[in-house]
Parts: structure tokens; C-alpha cells; sequence
């Protein structure tokens, strides 16, 4: 079975960003406790981070006691914030991207599908924000982290 799904990097990005959100106060977290905690290959989410860095979304602090934080409250980070960090704009179909790069568009009875799936899914990924998710998150944080 074939199915719409989302990257690895996406699922890392918002497990890391999810896990952030989670910590109380503001204390930097080091790349390696954000990998153990979220299962997350420690050498992919350097990468993801400092996509993250590059959109505004994350904070790189230096020095013995450094790490990551948000760049701003949970409550203004939404998913797709986060998405198009790591992946750049979000298309369901390639009709509905910026370029509309289809052979087809003119002829396609299908447009309007993809441009309605496109909005919803926007529009919901733009209303959820990383608080959304503080809750779960800080009952998941509770458990001992497994090894990468």
C-alpha cells in the first residue's frame, strides 16, 4: 500500500521543536540529549537544527553549559513553521506549488481537489502550534530516554 507521508526530516524536526517546547524555562539543551530523548540519529539533527537556526526557530547558545532553545514562545511556532524550515513550501500535488509546473493544468479536472487539500491542510498546519502539543509532550518527557 502506497501512501502520503511525511519525510523522516519533518518527523525529526517536530520531535526535536516538540521536545524544546516541553522543558521548562530556558535553559539550553545540547544536540545529544534532544537525539537520546527523541530517538533521533544525533548526526541528522544537526543538520535539521541548523535549518532550524536559519528560519528563526531555534537558538544556538555557545560555550560549556550550551545548547538549543526556541527562538520564541510555543504558542507562536506553528507545524508549518516547522515543516517549511526543513522542507521549504509545503505542495500536496505539483499543480498547487508556486511554479505549477503540470503538463496537464489546463485540461485537469482534478485542480480544484488539490487546491481545497492544499488549504486545508495549510490552514491546519498553520493553527497548530508546538504549545498544542506541550501537555503530551511533557508527560512523554517523564520516561527514562532510550539509546540512539
Amino acid at each position: 500500500m502506497s501512501v502520503m507521508q511525511v519525510s523522516r526530516k519533518v518527523d525529526y524536526a517536530l520531535r526535536a521543536v516538540i521536545y524544546l517546547a516541553s522543558l521548562p524555562g530556558d535553559r539550553p539543551v545540547p544536540v545529544s540529549d534532544i537525539a537520546t530523548r527523541r530517538r533521533i540519529p544525533q548526526k541528522f539533527l544537526e543538520k535539521i537544527i541548523k535549518d532550524l537556526i536559519r528560519a528563526g526557530l531555534v537558538v544556538s547558545h555557545r560555550g560549556a553549559h550550551g545548547g538549543y532553545t526556541l527562538a520564541r514562545p510555543p504558542e507562536t511556532v506553528s507545524f508549518r513553521d516547522v515543516i517549511e524550515a526543513v522542507e521549504g513550501p509545503i505542495a500536496i500535488n505539483q499543480c498547487v506549488n508556486e511554479r505549477r509546473d503540470c503538463s496537464v493544468l489546463t485540461s485537469c479536472n482534478m485542480q480544484t481537489i488539490w487546491q481545497e487539500g492544499q488549504r486545508r491542510m495549510l490552514d491546519y498546519f498553520a493553527a497548530t502550534t508546538l504549545a498544542d502539543l506541550r501537555p503530551l509532550a511533557r508527560f512523554v518527557n517523564t520516561r527514562p530516554a532510550a539509546a540512539v
